[in-house]
């Protein structure tokens, strides 16, 4: 049986292993350090930075929907220079490979999280949040257009030397037209999916569920758009595609790598089971081996439609 090679390539950034957990469902990354070592993992993204600290929506934020979930916890975070100050230098300490998902209110801001990030060593690429659906100012308000999104990642790119990663929203009518803006404007990589905007109310007290009213929906129930979705910027753009949206199985990882994600993203799943994505990592592996795969770079683009 062999052994197979789990290393992955997003741009200049080689990772042990194709899998990373997605922002905003792993805290820091820290918070998992209990159930395994961290630095297992291809890369921890970070929950989304903004230049200050961010309360977020008011509460409630999460509903469990019948195959997922809709949050709208509004991007709470602790802002740029504490994550500089006390938690980058840990998980370096731990060892893992972490990427920044940053976020702004304006282009400006964005511009200044990036470039303040690009002090950190051992950060290894800044992820552009341009698609999240629960705040009102910055995120999908770039992120909704192929013009928005040009114009910032063409900013964010300008301020900083690190590796940039844009992930995009699923709430557009053509992914492949945004994928090509973000290569298009200097991005090193594109990431995708966000959430599906949703809603859901109370019958009884007719009230929406959620305080922002609308939230994002995640979990396996959005895999196949997800899926579909990443195969067609896969064959929009020329950079490396890393797909999310769905993923709580090595299965639905090798889903992704199949149809050209050059890595994964778990989110979701990672409430359910802590451990989901060091069990995927797992699970790749003996896939590879028992079908005498030598490695994930001979598996991945290897889709027959």
């Amino acid at each position: 049986m062999v052994t197979p090679d789990l290393t992955a390539r997003v741009g200049s950034l080689l990772l042990k292993n194709p899998v990373m957990s997605a922002s905003g469902t792993f805290g820091y990354g820290l918070e998992f350090a209990p159930f395994y070592d961290i630095s297992r993992l291809g890369a921890v993204i970070v929950k989304g930075l903004s230049l200050l600290p961010t309360r977020g929506n008011a509460p409630q934020r999460i509903v469990e929907t019948p195959a997922g979930m809709l949050n709208a916890i509004g991007l709470q975070n602790i802002g740029v220079e504490r994550f500089i100050g006390e938690v980058a230098p840990r998980l370096e300490d731990a060892g893992a490979v972490f990427v920044a998902n940053i976020y702004g209110r304006t282009e400006e801001e964005y511009e200044e999280v990036a470039r303040r990030l690009s002090a950190v060593p051992a950060l290894a690429a800044v992820e552009l949040n341009v698609s999240c659906p629960n705040v009102r100012e910055g995120g999908i308000a770039f992120g909704s257009t192929a013009k928005g999104l040009y114009g910032l990642t063409r900013r964010v790119r300008a301020a900083t030397a690190k590796p940039l990663w844009v992930k995009l929203s699923p709430n557009v009518t053509d992914i492949g037209e945004m994928a090509r803006a973000a290569e298009d404007s200097g991005a090193d990589a594109v990431s995708l999916v966000n959430t599906l905007l949703g809603m859901a109310v109370d019958p009884r007290t007719r009230r929406p569920r959620l305080g922002n009213v609308t939230g994002g929906l995640s979990g396996p129930a959005i895999k196949p758009v997800a899926l579909r979705m990443v195969w067609e910027a896969c064959k929009a753009v020329k950079i490396p595609v890393i797909g999310i949206g769905g993923i709580r199985s090595a299965e639905d990882a090798l889903e992704f790598l199949l149809v050209g994600a050059a890595a994964v993203q778990v989110g979701t799943a990672n409430f359910r089971n802590p451990n989901a994505c060091i069990e995927i990592v797992e699970g790749i592996r003996d896939f590879l081996a028992r079908e005498g795969i030598r490695g994930v770079k001979e598996y991945r683009g290897s889709f027959l439609p």
